[in-house]
């Protein structure tokens, strides 16, 4: 369809923007959800036990938190790790102070996500040698996969628990800043790390969670935001993605060159992770709609990230 755009200044964002949740809407947990959760929980505790832990350095965050309480409370416990217990237990608080901000999808995620690293931090056991001769490699490693499985998790609809459910509850209740509270938490756990270890434990720690955040940021789709531009004769389709998704709509009056028919044309942003629903949604409705979907787009303003 080719047709020229006659700007009328109608603006449709207030329904979506101000009323977002972070958790965004509701979509149920299927069996690959759940598989790829398992799969992307694994894979985070095993890159800490196997990469990290033979190095004696420390994850970020809960976990971080969780290993650090281990050194300093049970050091002499050496037939199972009690870091994914004390791990278990710091984010019961955590999950009861944000499930009301959550969906039921990220919920149940969570769940499983935690769980999953319970048992793997507990059962799989540490190396009593680096399996990497270099220690920068086992943290590039350690963090490589970690991230991945990190960003699986969150793609997949849950989160891993920790400092994320911190970031859920207080976002709800106020302009916070997750990134902040993230660079603050790891800040002070890794001065006290350097104060009560050597300062290199701190740093190789720190360069852990550098290469992890980067592998999430890559992974995870939600982090990603796509540009639709949507040509269609059924103004419904803007009422859908607004109350659905809560995404905020832009709509202009457009004239087919060809058909000489008035058509609205509808842009919005949405993360990768939904635009696949999006366009079927759209389809279902319309499915002579014609959807231009833009890559590479940056958004400054009101857009708003979320968890899943």
């Amino acid at each position: 369809m080719i047709g020229e755009t006659k700007n009328t200044g109608t603006a449709h964002s207030e329904a979506g923007q101000a009323e977002a949740l972070i958790v965004g809407p509701y979509h149920p947990l299927t069996a690959w959800n759940i598989f790829l959760i398992m799969i992307g929980s694994a894979m985070y505790a095993c890159s800490v036990n196997l990469f990290m832990m033979p190095l004696r350095l420390y994850a970020g965050g809960i976990v971080g938190l969780a290993q650090l309480i281990r050194t300093l409370a049970f050091p002499r416990v050496t037939s199972v790790d009690v870091a994914g217990i004390i791990n278990l237990c710091l984010n019961v608080p955590l999950f009861l102070l944000a499930y009301r901000s959550m969906s039921r999808k990220m919920l149940v995620g969570t769940v499983i996500s935690v769980a999953v690293q319970t048992i793997v931090f507990t059962m799989v056991k540490i190396p009593a040698e680096p399996l990497v001769g270099d220690t920068l490699a086992n943290i590039a490693i350690a963090g490589l996969f970690a991230g991945i499985g990190c960003g699986l998790v969150l793609t997949s609809g849950g989160s891993a628990g920790g400092l994320d459910l911190l970031g859920v509850y207080l976002t709800q209740r106020g302009n916070f800043s997750v990134g902040l509270m993230n660079l603050t938490f790891n800040a002070c756990l890794y001065t006290v790390m350097a104060v009560l270890f050597e300062l290199s434990v701190a740093i190789y720690s720190i360069i852990f969670v550098a290469v992890f955040s980067i592998a999430v940021d890559k992974f995870h789709y939600q982090n990603i935001e796509l540009e639709l531009m949507i040509f269609t004769h059924h103004p419904e389709i803007r009422d859908q993605i607004m109350t659905k998704y809560v995404r905020g709509v832009t709509c202009w009056k457009g004239m087919g060159a060809y058909t000489r028919q008035e058509t609205e044309v509808l842009v919005t942003v949405v993360s990768k992770s939904e635009v696949e629903d999006v366009k079927r949604d759209i389809l279902k409705i319309d499915p002579k709609a014609f959807i231009i979907v833009h890559e590479g787009t940056t958004v400054t303003g009101g857009y708003q990230k979320r968890l899943m």
